[in-house]
C-alpha cells in the first residue's frame, strides 16, 4: 500500500480540510497511509479531531506582497500575493515543502489549493495530483481565464502576470533541474487533475466534454437543529456575515415580506448585538443542522459557500446569493445562469430587497429549476464519489 501526503496551501474556510478528511478517510479504509499537512491547524482542529493521522504545518507565505493590483484579474496575479513574484522570494517556501516531502518519504502529493507543494514535489520528480472546485482548478492546457470577465481587461494583463508566474516557477525547477511548467494552470493541477465539481457550479463555465465532473466534496453540515419562529410565513434559513454590507438590509426585507427567518450569523453567535429584531427572526447561538433546516425551508440566503450552496439546491430549495469575493460571485452567477437562483451583485443599486424577496419565493422557476438541478444528482453519495477519487489515484500510481 502507498503513502499518500495531503496538502491544503492557499485559500481559507473549513472546507479544505473537510474535503481533505473524506479522502483521508476512503483512502485509509483501501489500506493506504495517509498524512496531512495545512495551512491552519488550529480552525481545523474540531473536524479532524477524530482523524487519526499525522497532521501537520504547511509552508505558507507570511509576508505581504507590493505592486500586486488590488483586485486580482487571473489566479497568476492571486498567486503573486502568496510568494510567486520572484523566485527569491519562492524558494524559502520550496525548500520547507522539500524538507518535509524527504521527512515523510511520500508516494504521492496530492494538493488542495497547493501550488508550491506540487512545484515542489516536481522538483523531486515525485508525482502530484489535485483536488478542489473549479475556482482553483481552471481548465487544463490553455492559458489562465480572467476571474473579472465582466470587466474590459487588457490582453497583455493577463498574457503578462501568466508569462510572470512560469518564468518565477520555472526558475526554481531550473534549479532542480526538473521539467519546467508550460501552463500557469500546471502549477494548480499537478500530474492528474480530480474536480470536485458540476458543470452548473463551475466558476469558468468551461465546455469541455472530455471532463470528468466527480460532483461537491464537503463535510456535511452537523449542528443544532433547526428552531423556527412561531407564525404562518414561509421558512427562510440564512448563514449571513456581518462583513456583508447588505446582510441588515436583507434581513429587514425577509421580515417585512412576513418570512420566519431562522439565521445564523457567527458574530451574533459570539456575542455581537443582532443587526434586526423582529418575533419572525431567531438567530441560532450554534451552526444549524442544513440537511433538516432544507427540509422546510421555501428559500436559502447565504453568500455562495460550496457547503451552504450546494446542500440547499440537492434539496431543492431556490438560493439568494450575496457573494462576498470573486470566488463566490462566479459560482453564484453559475447558479442564476441555471435559473435555481439569485446572484444579488449583478443587481441594480439601490436594491428593493422586498421586491427580490417576493420574487424568489412568488415565481415557480426558481424553485423548479432547483429541483431540477436535485433531481439530476438524485442519489449523489460523497463515499461513492470519494472512492472514485481514491481509484484515480490508485490508478496513477499502478
Amino acid at each position: 500500500m502507498a503513502h499518500i501526503h495531503l496538502c491544503w496551501e492557499l485559500g481559507g474556510g473549513l472546507g479544505h480540510a473537510g474535503r481533505l478528511k473524506m479522502l483521508a478517510l476512503a483512502l485509509r479504509e483501501r489500506g493506504h497511509r495517509v498524512s496531512m499537512s495545512l495551512r491552519d491547524l488550529v480552525q481545523t482542529d474540531r473536524v479532524l479531531a477524530d482523524l487519526d493521522v499525522p497532521v501537520l504545518q504547511a509552508p505558507v507565505w507570511l509576508h505581504q506582497a507590493m505592486g500586486v493590483p488590488p483586485a486580482q484579474a487571473s489566479l497568476a496575479e492571486i498567486l503573486f500575493l502568496c510568494g510567486y513574484l520572484d523566485p527569491g522570494a519562492l524558494r524559502g517556501m520550496v525548500r520547507g515543502w522539500r524538507a518535509l516531502f524527504q521527512q515523510l518519504q511520500p508516494d504521492l502529493v496530492v494538493a488542495d489549493y497547493a501550488p508550491t507543494a506540487i512545484l515542489a514535489a516536481r522538483c523531486v520528480g515525485m508525482p502530484s495530483a489535485s483536488v478542489g472546485i473549479g475556482f482553483y482548478s481552471p481548465p487544463a492546457g490553455r492559458a489562465l481565464p480572467p476571474l473579472r470577465d465582466w470587466e474590459a481587461l487588457p490582453a497583455a494583463r493577463l498574457h503578462n502576470a501568466e508569462a510572470r508566474l512560469l518564468q518565477t516557477a520555472n526558475a526554481i525547477l531550473a534549479e532542480h533541474r526538473a521539467p519546467p511548467l508550460r501552463w500557469g494552470a500546471d502549477l494548480l493541477l499537478g500530474d492528474q487533475q480530480l474536480l470536485c465539481t458540476w458543470p452548473e457550479l463551475d466558476h469558468y463555465a468551461r465546455q469541455d466534454a472530455g471532463a470528468r465532473w466527480l460532483g461537491p466534496s464537503f463535510l456535511p453540515q452537523t449542528g443544532e437543529a433547526p428552531q423556527w419562529p412561531p407564525g404562518e410565513g414561509p421558512k427562510v434559513f440564512a448563514y449571513l456575515k456581518s462583513a456583508h454590507p447588505d446582510h441588515e438590509a436583507v434581513l429587514t426585507a425577509l421580515v417585512a415580506e412576513g418570512c420566519r427567518v431562522l439565521c445564523y450569523l457567527p458574530e451574533i453567535a459570539a456575542g455581537r448585538p443582532p443587526p434586526v429584531s423582529s418575533p419572525l427572526l431567531r438567530y441560532a447561538r450554534a451552526p444549524v443542522s442544513l440537511q433538516e433546516a432544507y427540509r422546510e425551508a421555501a428559500l436559502c440566503v447565504c453568500h455562495g459557500g460550496e457547503a451552504t450552496l450546494v446542500q440547499a439546491l440537492l434539496a431543492g430549495v431556490p438560493v439568494l446569493l450575496l457573494p462576498m469575493q470573486a470566488e463566490q460571485f462566479l459560482m453564484s452567477r453559475q447558479v442564476e445562469r441555471h435559473g435555481a437562483g439569485l446572484n444579488a451583485a449583478l443587481l441594480a443599486r439601490p436594491t428593493d430587497w422586498r421586491r427580490q424577496v417576493r420574487r424568489l419565493l412568488d415565481e415557480a422557476g426558481w424553485r423548479q429549476a432547483a429541483q431540477a438541478f436535485a433531481q439530476r444528482y438524485r442519489g449523489f453519495d460523497q463515499r461513492q464519489m470519494a472512492l472514485q477519487l481514491v481509484e484515480a489515484l490508485e490508478a496513477q500510481l499502478a
